[in-house]
Protein backbone atom coordinates (compact mmCIF):
# COMPACT_ATOMS: atom_id res chain seq x y z
CA UNK A 1 0.00 0.00 0.00
CA UNK A 2 3.05 2.37 1.05
CA UNK A 3 4.70 1.24 -2.30
CA UNK A 4 1.70 2.63 -3.94
CA UNK A 5 1.13 5.96 -2.18
CA UNK A 6 4.87 6.62 -2.99
CA UNK A 7 3.95 5.71 -7.03
CA UNK A 8 1.09 8.01 -6.91
CA UNK A 9 3.20 10.33 -5.66
CA UNK A 10 5.78 10.65 -7.87
CA UNK A 11 3.30 10.29 -10.15
CA UNK A 12 1.64 13.51 -9.40
CA UNK A 13 4.86 15.11 -9.13
CA UNK A 14 5.65 14.61 -12.40
CA UNK A 15 2.23 15.37 -13.65
CA UNK A 16 2.61 18.78 -12.00
CA UNK A 17 5.80 19.52 -13.60
CA UNK A 18 4.50 18.44 -17.45
CA UNK A 19 1.80 20.88 -16.76
CA UNK A 20 4.00 23.92 -15.93
CA UNK A 21 5.46 23.73 -19.21
CA UNK A 22 2.03 22.97 -20.63
CA UNK A 23 0.92 25.66 -19.29
CA UNK A 24 3.78 28.41 -20.32
CA UNK A 25 2.80 26.86 -23.68
CA UNK A 26 -0.63 27.64 -23.43
CA UNK A 27 0.65 31.56 -21.73
CA UNK A 28 2.52 32.16 -24.99
CA UNK A 29 0.24 30.56 -27.70
CA UNK A 30 -3.17 30.07 -27.21
CA UNK A 31 -3.96 33.39 -25.42
CA UNK A 32 -2.78 35.13 -28.44
CA UNK A 33 -4.50 33.28 -31.38
CA UNK A 34 -6.79 35.72 -32.15
CA UNK A 35 -4.54 39.18 -32.16
CA UNK A 36 -1.84 37.07 -34.77
CA UNK A 37 -5.21 36.28 -36.65
CA UNK A 38 -6.33 39.91 -36.82
CA UNK A 39 -2.87 40.75 -37.67
CA UNK A 40 -3.06 38.67 -40.74
CA UNK A 41 -5.91 40.66 -41.80
CA UNK A 42 -8.95 38.46 -40.22
CA UNK A 43 -12.10 39.73 -40.33
CA UNK A 44 -14.63 39.28 -37.38
CA UNK A 45 -16.27 36.76 -38.34
CA UNK A 46 -13.01 34.88 -38.94
CA UNK A 47 -12.55 35.73 -35.43
CA UNK A 48 -15.92 33.92 -34.60
CA UNK A 49 -14.40 30.41 -37.22
CA UNK A 50 -11.40 30.19 -35.81
CA UNK A 51 -13.24 29.85 -32.15
CA UNK A 52 -15.95 27.31 -33.57
CA UNK A 53 -14.86 25.32 -36.75
CA UNK A 54 -11.62 24.04 -34.25
CA UNK A 55 -14.43 23.27 -31.49
CA UNK A 56 -16.41 21.66 -34.03
CA UNK A 57 -13.18 19.66 -34.92
CA UNK A 58 -12.50 18.63 -32.28
CA UNK A 59 -15.54 17.94 -30.76
CA UNK A 60 -16.38 15.23 -33.36
CA UNK A 61 -13.37 13.30 -32.72
CA UNK A 62 -13.90 12.67 -29.47
CA UNK A 63 -17.21 11.08 -30.42
CA UNK A 64 -14.29 8.25 -30.98
CA UNK A 65 -11.60 9.21 -28.36
CA UNK A 66 -13.06 6.69 -26.01
CA UNK A 67 -12.55 4.01 -28.19
CA UNK A 68 -8.82 4.89 -29.47
CA UNK A 69 -8.46 5.02 -25.64
CA UNK A 70 -10.03 1.53 -25.11
CA UNK A 71 -8.64 0.28 -28.27
CA UNK A 72 -5.18 0.78 -27.54
CA UNK A 73 -5.70 0.22 -23.65
CA UNK A 74 -3.34 2.82 -23.00
CA UNK A 75 -4.09 6.68 -21.93
CA UNK A 76 -0.41 7.49 -22.21
CA UNK A 77 0.31 6.21 -25.44
CA UNK A 78 -2.67 8.70 -26.57
CA UNK A 79 -1.66 11.77 -24.74
CA UNK A 80 2.03 11.62 -25.33
CA UNK A 81 1.47 11.29 -29.22
CA UNK A 82 -0.48 13.73 -29.72
CA UNK A 83 1.28 16.37 -27.55
CA UNK A 84 4.00 15.25 -29.49
CA UNK A 85 1.77 16.21 -32.51
CA UNK A 86 0.84 19.53 -31.22
CA UNK A 87 4.29 20.75 -30.60
CA UNK A 88 5.05 20.24 -34.72
CA UNK A 89 1.95 22.73 -35.57
CA UNK A 90 3.78 25.24 -33.17
CA UNK A 91 7.38 24.33 -34.96
CA UNK A 92 5.26 25.37 -38.13
CA UNK A 93 3.24 28.34 -36.26
CA UNK A 94 6.99 29.61 -35.65
CA UNK A 95 8.18 29.07 -39.23
CA UNK A 96 4.99 30.64 -40.84
CA UNK A 97 4.93 34.00 -38.58
CA UNK A 98 8.91 34.68 -39.70
CA UNK A 99 8.44 34.12 -43.17
CA UNK A 100 4.61 35.83 -42.58
CA UNK A 101 3.89 32.85 -45.41
CA UNK A 102 0.13 32.65 -44.38
CA UNK A 103 -3.58 33.64 -44.77
CA UNK A 104 -5.73 33.62 -42.20
CA UNK A 105 -7.84 30.74 -43.71
CA UNK A 106 -4.70 28.62 -43.61
CA UNK A 107 -4.27 29.41 -40.21
CA UNK A 108 -7.23 28.85 -39.04
CA UNK A 109 -6.53 24.99 -40.54
CA UNK A 110 -3.82 24.76 -38.89
CA UNK A 111 -5.68 25.77 -35.26
CA UNK A 112 -8.25 23.20 -36.21
CA UNK A 113 -5.68 20.26 -36.34
CA UNK A 114 -3.88 21.74 -33.07
CA UNK A 115 -7.76 22.06 -31.24
CA UNK A 116 -8.34 18.09 -32.66
CA UNK A 117 -4.90 16.92 -31.00
CA UNK A 118 -6.06 18.06 -27.42
CA UNK A 119 -9.41 16.71 -28.52
CA UNK A 120 -7.78 13.12 -28.23
CA UNK A 121 -5.69 14.28 -25.21
CA UNK A 122 -8.20 15.83 -22.70
CA UNK A 123 -10.79 12.95 -22.01
CA UNK A 124 -7.89 10.34 -21.84
CA UNK A 125 -5.50 12.97 -19.32
CA UNK A 126 -8.41 13.77 -17.27
CA UNK A 127 -9.52 10.23 -16.50
CA UNK A 128 -5.45 9.08 -16.10
CA UNK A 129 -4.81 12.28 -13.95
CA UNK A 130 -8.26 11.60 -11.59
CA UNK A 131 -7.21 8.21 -10.64
CA UNK A 132 -3.87 8.78 -9.03
CA UNK A 133 -5.94 11.75 -6.76
CA UNK A 134 -7.61 10.79 -3.11
CA UNK A 135 -11.34 11.29 -3.86
CA UNK A 136 -11.46 13.01 -0.70
CA UNK A 137 -9.07 15.63 -1.70
CA UNK A 138 -10.07 16.80 -5.37
CA UNK A 139 -11.37 19.33 -4.76
CA UNK A 140 -8.76 20.72 -2.56
CA UNK A 141 -5.85 19.09 -5.27
CA UNK A 142 -7.51 20.18 -8.18
CA UNK A 143 -8.04 23.62 -6.88
CA UNK A 144 -4.30 23.86 -6.20
CA UNK A 145 -3.19 22.70 -9.07
CA UNK A 146 -5.54 24.99 -11.25
CA UNK A 147 -4.29 27.46 -9.45
CA UNK A 148 -0.42 26.73 -9.73
CA UNK A 149 -0.53 25.88 -13.45
CA UNK A 150 -2.78 29.33 -14.08
CA UNK A 151 -0.35 31.29 -12.25
CA UNK A 152 2.00 30.09 -14.87
CA UNK A 153 -0.15 30.78 -17.52
CA UNK A 154 -1.04 34.36 -16.15
CA UNK A 155 3.35 34.98 -16.01
CA UNK A 156 3.62 33.59 -19.44
CA UNK A 157 1.17 35.42 -21.14
CA UNK A 158 2.13 38.26 -19.43
CA UNK A 159 5.92 38.27 -20.81
CA UNK A 160 4.57 37.30 -23.92
CA UNK A 161 2.67 40.56 -24.41
CA UNK A 162 6.05 42.29 -23.10
CA UNK A 163 7.49 40.53 -25.99
CA UNK A 164 4.86 41.65 -28.55
CA UNK A 165 5.36 44.92 -27.33
CA UNK A 166 8.81 45.39 -27.54
CA UNK A 167 8.74 43.99 -30.54
CA UNK A 168 6.72 46.29 -32.48
CA UNK A 169 8.87 48.60 -33.24
CA UNK A 170 11.16 46.23 -34.71
CA UNK A 171 8.71 43.75 -36.31
CA UNK A 172 5.61 42.27 -34.79
CA UNK A 173 5.77 39.17 -36.78
CA UNK A 174 9.21 37.98 -35.89
CA UNK A 175 7.48 38.71 -32.12
CA UNK A 176 4.75 35.86 -32.85
CA UNK A 177 7.85 33.64 -33.99
CA UNK A 178 9.23 33.91 -30.90
CA UNK A 179 5.75 33.15 -28.84
CA UNK A 180 5.28 30.18 -30.96
CA UNK A 181 8.99 29.18 -30.89
CA UNK A 182 8.86 29.04 -27.13
CA UNK A 183 5.26 27.08 -26.91
CA UNK A 184 7.22 24.25 -29.11
CA UNK A 185 9.87 24.17 -26.68
CA UNK A 186 7.74 24.11 -23.63
CA UNK A 187 5.63 21.04 -25.09
CA UNK A 188 8.43 18.95 -25.85
CA UNK A 189 9.95 19.62 -22.80
CA UNK A 190 7.05 18.86 -21.14
CA UNK A 191 7.02 15.43 -23.02
CA UNK A 192 9.42 14.20 -20.88
CA UNK A 193 8.12 14.42 -17.96
CA UNK A 194 4.99 13.10 -18.96
CA UNK A 195 6.25 9.62 -19.70
CA UNK A 196 7.75 9.56 -16.16
CA UNK A 197 3.96 9.29 -14.84
CA UNK A 198 2.73 5.92 -13.91
CA UNK A 199 -0.29 4.90 -15.39
CA UNK A 200 -2.94 2.43 -13.08
CA UNK A 201 -4.53 -0.11 -15.60
CA UNK A 202 -7.61 0.92 -17.54
CA UNK A 203 -10.32 -1.98 -17.21
CA UNK A 204 -13.05 -1.98 -19.53
CA UNK A 205 -16.22 -4.09 -19.42
CA UNK A 206 -19.09 -4.56 -21.65
CA UNK A 207 -21.81 -2.60 -19.33
CA UNK A 208 -19.48 0.30 -18.68
CA UNK A 209 -19.36 0.58 -22.71
CA UNK A 210 -22.55 2.87 -24.34
CA UNK A 211 -22.92 4.55 -27.55
CA UNK A 212 -23.07 8.47 -27.74
CA UNK A 213 -26.69 8.06 -29.31
CA UNK A 214 -27.63 6.09 -25.60
CA UNK A 215 -25.86 8.92 -23.50
CA UNK A 216 -28.37 11.63 -25.35
CA UNK A 217 -31.03 9.38 -24.61
CA UNK A 218 -31.04 9.61 -21.24
CA UNK A 219 -31.11 13.27 -20.77
CA UNK A 220 -34.41 13.27 -18.39
CA UNK A 221 -33.72 10.69 -15.88
CA UNK A 222 -29.92 11.28 -15.85
CA UNK A 223 -28.52 13.76 -13.64
CA UNK A 224 -24.95 13.98 -15.24
CA UNK A 225 -26.95 14.26 -18.62
CA UNK A 226 -28.85 17.00 -17.26
CA UNK A 227 -25.58 18.41 -15.95
CA UNK A 228 -24.17 18.16 -19.65
CA UNK A 229 -27.13 20.26 -21.02
CA UNK A 230 -26.47 23.06 -18.68
CA UNK A 231 -22.87 23.38 -19.10
CA UNK A 232 -23.49 23.49 -22.92
CA UNK A 233 -26.30 25.80 -22.37
CA UNK A 234 -24.07 28.10 -20.72
CA UNK A 235 -21.02 27.49 -23.38
CA UNK A 236 -23.45 28.70 -26.20
CA UNK A 237 -24.53 31.86 -24.38
CA UNK A 238 -20.90 32.56 -23.02
CA UNK A 239 -18.98 32.27 -26.56
CA UNK A 240 -22.07 34.60 -28.14
CA UNK A 241 -19.84 37.25 -26.54
CA UNK A 242 -16.36 35.76 -25.40
CA UNK A 243 -14.62 35.65 -29.16
CA UNK A 244 -15.15 39.03 -29.47
CA UNK A 245 -13.96 40.48 -25.97
CA UNK A 246 -10.12 41.06 -28.02
CA UNK A 247 -11.65 42.20 -31.45
CA UNK A 248 -13.23 45.32 -29.27
CA UNK A 249 -10.03 45.82 -27.07
CA UNK A 250 -7.73 45.43 -30.17
CA UNK A 251 -9.82 47.08 -32.81
CA UNK A 252 -12.72 49.51 -31.19
CA UNK A 253 -10.66 50.69 -28.43
CA UNK A 254 -7.36 50.51 -30.12
CA UNK A 255 -5.78 48.70 -26.94
CA UNK A 256 -1.77 48.07 -27.53
CA UNK A 257 -0.73 44.71 -26.81
CA UNK A 258 0.62 45.57 -23.28
CA UNK A 259 -2.51 46.80 -22.47
CA UNK A 260 -4.29 44.05 -23.96
CA UNK A 261 -2.04 41.59 -22.10
CA UNK A 262 -2.59 43.71 -18.57
CA UNK A 263 -6.66 43.00 -19.31
CA UNK A 264 -5.73 39.38 -19.80
CA UNK A 265 -3.69 39.10 -17.11
CA UNK A 266 -6.27 40.77 -14.59
CA UNK A 267 -8.54 38.27 -15.23
CA UNK A 268 -6.46 34.85 -15.08
CA UNK A 269 -4.39 36.39 -11.88
CA UNK A 270 -7.43 36.72 -9.92
CA UNK A 271 -9.35 33.28 -11.01
CA UNK A 272 -5.82 31.50 -10.28
CA UNK A 273 -5.63 32.83 -6.67
CA UNK A 274 -9.02 32.19 -5.82
CA UNK A 275 -8.91 28.48 -7.38
CA UNK A 276 -7.48 26.83 -4.19
CA UNK A 277 -10.40 28.98 -1.72
CA UNK A 278 -12.89 27.77 -4.03
CA UNK A 279 -11.47 24.07 -4.07
CA UNK A 280 -11.39 23.81 -0.10
CA UNK A 281 -15.47 25.14 -0.38
CA UNK A 282 -16.27 22.63 -2.67
CA UNK A 283 -14.72 19.81 -0.82
CA UNK A 284 -16.75 20.70 2.07
CA UNK A 285 -20.35 22.38 0.88
CA UNK A 286 -19.96 20.56 -3.29
CA UNK A 287 -19.78 21.16 -6.08
CA UNK A 288 -22.88 21.87 -7.16
CA UNK A 289 -24.10 24.44 -4.46
CA UNK A 290 -21.16 26.60 -5.85
CA UNK A 291 -22.04 26.27 -9.11
CA UNK A 292 -25.77 27.32 -8.60
CA UNK A 293 -23.51 30.44 -6.61
CA UNK A 294 -21.30 31.42 -9.66
CA UNK A 295 -23.99 31.07 -12.95
CA UNK A 296 -25.89 33.93 -12.65
CA UNK A 297 -23.20 36.00 -11.67
CA UNK A 298 -21.29 34.96 -15.31
CA UNK A 299 -23.99 37.02 -16.70
CA UNK A 300 -23.03 40.37 -15.28
CA UNK A 301 -19.47 40.12 -16.69
CA UNK A 302 -20.31 41.13 -20.32
CA UNK A 303 -22.75 44.17 -18.46
CA UNK A 304 -20.21 45.53 -17.30
CA UNK A 305 -18.41 46.37 -20.31
CA UNK A 306 -21.69 47.54 -21.84
CA UNK A 307 -21.74 50.13 -18.83
CA UNK A 308 -17.82 51.69 -18.44
CA UNK A 309 -14.96 50.88 -20.95
CA UNK A 310 -12.40 52.69 -19.48
CA UNK A 311 -9.61 50.43 -18.79
CA UNK A 312 -9.31 51.15 -14.89
CA UNK A 313 -12.70 49.81 -14.24
CA UNK A 314 -12.36 47.04 -16.90
CA UNK A 315 -8.97 45.90 -14.94
CA UNK A 316 -11.55 45.72 -11.74
CA UNK A 317 -14.29 43.86 -14.10
CA UNK A 318 -11.48 41.36 -14.88
CA UNK A 319 -11.20 40.98 -11.27
CA UNK A 320 -14.73 39.95 -10.84
CA UNK A 321 -14.85 37.75 -13.89
CA UNK A 322 -11.82 35.88 -12.91
CA UNK A 323 -13.14 35.09 -9.32
CA UNK A 324 -16.52 33.76 -10.51
CA UNK A 325 -14.90 31.59 -13.37
CA UNK A 326 -12.46 30.31 -10.85
CA UNK A 327 -15.46 28.76 -8.87
CA UNK A 328 -17.53 27.61 -11.79
CA UNK A 329 -14.73 26.57 -13.63
CA UNK A 330 -13.11 23.97 -10.97
CA UNK A 331 -16.38 22.79 -10.07
CA UNK A 332 -17.51 21.58 -13.37
CA UNK A 333 -14.66 19.74 -13.63
CA UNK A 334 -14.23 18.37 -10.27
CA UNK A 335 -18.24 17.39 -10.75
CA UNK A 336 -17.41 14.82 -13.56
CA UNK A 337 -14.76 12.81 -11.21
CA UNK A 338 -17.82 12.51 -8.64
CA UNK A 339 -20.64 11.88 -10.61
CA UNK A 340 -18.71 9.06 -13.27
CA UNK A 341 -16.54 6.03 -11.95
CA UNK A 342 -13.43 5.50 -13.35
CA UNK A 343 -14.41 3.01 -15.57
CA UNK A 344 -16.77 5.47 -17.77
CA UNK A 345 -15.07 8.60 -17.42
CA UNK A 346 -13.08 8.56 -20.98
CA UNK A 347 -15.93 8.23 -22.37
CA UNK A 348 -18.27 10.55 -20.09
CA UNK A 349 -15.54 13.36 -20.72
CA UNK A 350 -15.31 12.74 -24.03
CA UNK A 351 -19.23 13.13 -24.84
CA UNK A 352 -19.21 15.98 -22.09
CA UNK A 353 -16.99 17.67 -24.48
CA UNK A 354 -18.48 16.69 -28.00
CA UNK A 355 -22.02 18.61 -26.36
CA UNK A 356 -20.12 21.79 -24.70
CA UNK A 357 -17.29 21.92 -27.86
CA UNK A 358 -20.69 21.99 -30.04
CA UNK A 359 -22.57 24.49 -28.40
CA UNK A 360 -19.39 27.02 -28.24
CA UNK A 361 -19.04 27.07 -31.75
CA UNK A 362 -22.39 27.36 -32.72
CA UNK A 363 -22.81 30.49 -29.84
CA UNK A 364 -18.95 31.55 -31.50
CA UNK A 365 -20.27 31.43 -35.11
CA UNK A 366 -23.91 33.39 -34.55
CA UNK A 367 -22.33 36.10 -32.70
CA UNK A 368 -20.01 36.48 -35.93
CA UNK A 369 -23.05 36.31 -37.80
CA UNK A 370 -25.80 38.49 -36.33
CA UNK A 371 -23.07 40.97 -35.17
CA UNK A 372 -23.60 43.25 -38.21
CA UNK A 373 -27.07 43.21 -38.50
CA UNK A 374 -27.25 44.51 -34.87
CA UNK A 375 -27.98 47.91 -34.07
CA UNK A 376 -24.72 49.84 -32.74
CA UNK A 377 -25.21 50.30 -28.47
CA UNK A 378 -23.06 53.17 -27.08
CA UNK A 379 -21.56 53.46 -31.22
CA UNK A 380 -20.01 49.50 -31.17
CA UNK A 381 -22.20 46.85 -32.03
CA UNK A 382 -20.23 44.22 -30.43
CA UNK A 383 -21.84 46.24 -26.95
CA UNK A 384 -25.44 44.82 -28.27
CA UNK A 385 -23.81 41.40 -28.57
CA UNK A 386 -22.66 41.64 -25.65
CA UNK A 387 -26.27 42.58 -23.77
CA UNK A 388 -27.42 39.24 -25.67
CA UNK A 389 -25.38 37.10 -24.41
CA UNK A 390 -25.26 38.28 -20.99
CA UNK A 391 -29.76 37.57 -21.05
CA UNK A 392 -28.79 34.36 -22.50
CA UNK A 393 -26.49 33.53 -19.21
CA UNK A 394 -28.56 35.39 -16.49
CA UNK A 395 -31.26 33.00 -17.62
CA UNK A 396 -29.11 29.70 -18.25
CA UNK A 397 -27.32 30.54 -14.72
CA UNK A 398 -30.93 30.85 -12.89
CA UNK A 399 -33.16 27.98 -14.21
CA UNK A 400 -30.62 25.06 -15.10
CA UNK A 401 -28.31 24.40 -11.93
CA UNK A 402 -31.05 24.11 -9.36
CA UNK A 403 -32.30 20.90 -11.50
CA UNK A 404 -28.83 19.21 -10.62
CA UNK A 405 -27.98 17.25 -7.65
CA UNK A 406 -25.17 16.70 -5.45
CA UNK A 407 -24.03 13.40 -5.66
CA UNK A 408 -21.98 13.23 -1.89
CA UNK A 409 -22.92 14.14 1.55
CA UNK A 410 -21.94 18.15 2.03
CA UNK A 411 -22.46 20.73 4.52
CA UNK A 412 -25.25 22.88 3.35
CA UNK A 413 -24.45 26.90 3.68
CA UNK A 414 -26.19 29.81 2.32
CA UNK A 415 -25.49 32.46 -0.50
CA UNK A 416 -24.56 35.05 1.83
CA UNK A 417 -21.93 32.68 3.86
CA UNK A 418 -20.66 31.32 0.44
CA UNK A 419 -20.58 35.14 -0.30
CA UNK A 420 -18.51 36.41 2.85
CA UNK A 421 -16.35 33.53 2.37
CA UNK A 422 -14.80 34.10 -0.64
CA UNK A 423 -14.34 37.77 -0.66
CA UNK A 424 -11.93 37.43 2.74
CA UNK A 425 -8.98 39.00 1.15
CA UNK A 426 -6.45 37.50 3.62
CA UNK A 427 -7.59 34.08 2.08
CA UNK A 428 -7.83 35.10 -1.45
CA UNK A 429 -4.16 36.73 -1.70
CA UNK A 430 -2.98 33.21 0.24
CA UNK A 431 -1.93 34.48 3.49
CA UNK A 432 -3.65 31.15 5.25
CA UNK A 433 -0.83 28.74 4.64
CA UNK A 434 -2.27 25.08 4.15
CA UNK A 435 0.79 22.35 2.47
CA UNK A 436 -0.79 20.37 -0.35
CA UNK A 437 0.38 16.45 0.33
CA UNK A 438 0.57 14.51 -2.54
Amino acid sequence: MNSDKQQNSKSLRYSTINGIFASAMTGFANEYLTPFLLLLGGTVRQVGILNAFPNIAASLIQLKSADLTERLQSRKKIVTLFAFVQGIILLILTTIAILKGITPFLFIVLMVLFASCSALINPAWGSWLSELVDKSKRGEFFGWRNKTLGLIITASAFIAGLILHLMKRINVFYGFAILFGFAFLFRMVGLRFLREIDEPQLTNKKGHQFSFLQFLSRFRESNFAKFVLFVSAMSFSVNLASPYFAVLMLKDLRFSYLLYTIMVVSSTLTLNLAMTRWGRYADKIGNIRIIQFTSPLIGIIPLLWVINRHPTFLVFAQVFSGLIWAGFNLCTSNFIYDAVTPEKRTRCIAYFNVLNGLALSFGALLGGFILRSLPPLFGYRILTLFLISSIFRIFVGTYFPWRLKEVRPVEKINSSQLFFGMINTRAILGVERKTIRY
